[in-house]
């Protein structure tokens, strides 16, 4: 199953030398160690380095853009699609996939920084993996809880934006909600959460989704410029929390190898945790694997 755990080890190297004299010589007395100076640390000879079996250093990270180079490149650029799944965006797992991801979106913001318990201790209990997308105002609200999930190797972190906005380059607005009015705004929605988020988890996000889901061509384009997959979804398993128990299994069932499941964490009022308790059970009858979005998508 894609959720059992591993173990690596690795061995290091070293290098042996001998001394030889001249037997021509008459003998010498070893010194007492009266005769040598005292040696404090800064006049102490440091060790000579000693050769090891090492890999070589990996290549570092190119440097992403900033938000200068983002506002140059993109300003100007007028979007062709708009929505849930436009260009870039990672509806679905790659064919190499081994079951279906199971992602939570936990958005904050009043009314939305509560969290359902209920399916945290759900996916320990059946060991099920999940990709948790945070927003900062969720982190805030949740500072240690936060901390905990990202310590929790069953998790990955993901980034769900700063304000939960919809990611426009022009205004585009998604339930009445309005979205970024720019490339400038775009980073700062994408960028902001992935500094707190790197603090967090100790690396950075590697999955982005913005508030409603919804994005533009170009917005996804910045997204991958700067080192994010933009993710979608292909199962929207509560309606955004807003399903009947009943209804939320009907949808989660229907998931098969490939598939995205988008379903919420913070709202402990709604169906969404009894209805993934019923699905969850069935899938794994079904021997359909839930896990994180650990595939490159």
């Amino acid at each position: 199953m894609p959720f059992d755990a591993g173990r690596r080890a690795f061995i290091l190297a070293g290098l042996g030398m001998t001394l030889a004299g001249c037997a021509a010589k008459a003998p010498q007395t070893l010194p007492t160690e009266s005769t040598f100076p005292a040696l404090t640390p800064s006049t102490a000879p440091s060790p000579t380095p000693r050769p090891t079996l090492t890999s070589p250093p990996p290549e570092p990270e190119p440097a992403l853009p900033t938000r200068d180079e983002i506002i140059s490149t993109f300003s100007g650029l007028a979007p062709q699609h708009w929505g849930l799944d436009v260009p870039g965006v990672a509806s679905r797992l790659p064919t190499t996939a081994g079951g279906a991801a199971l992602t939570l979106d936990y958005c904050g913001g009043p009314g939305g920084s509560q969290t359902d318990h209920t399916i945290l201790d759900l996916l320990r209990q059946h060991q099920v993996q999940a990709t948790l997308f945070l927003n900062a105002r969720w982190i805030a609200g949740n500072p240690g809880l936060a901390k905990e999930l990202a310590g929790d190797p069953l998790f990955e972190i993901a980034n769900h934006g700063t304000q939960h906005l919809p990611l426009s380059v022009n205004g585009q607005s998604a339930y009445g909600i309005p979205g970024t009015t720019g490339p400038g705004e775009v980073y700062d929605e994408i960028m902001q959460n992935t500094e707190v988020i790197s603090e967090l988890a100790g690396k950075p996000p590697r999955f982005f989704r913005s508030g409603t889901a919804h994005l533009d061509d170009v917005a996804s384009q910045i997204c991958l410029a700067l080192g994010q997959t933009p993710t979608g979804f292909s199962i929207n398993g509560d309606a955004g929390a807003t399903l009947s128990a009943q209804a939320v299994t009907q949808e989660v069932v229907r998931a098969q190898q490939g598939d995205i499941i988008i379903a919420h964490g913070n709202q402990p009022a709604a169906g969404t945790g009894a209805g993934l308790a019923a699905a969850i059970q069935f899938l794994q009858t079904e021997f359909v694997a839930l896990e994180s979005l650990k595939h490159p998508v």
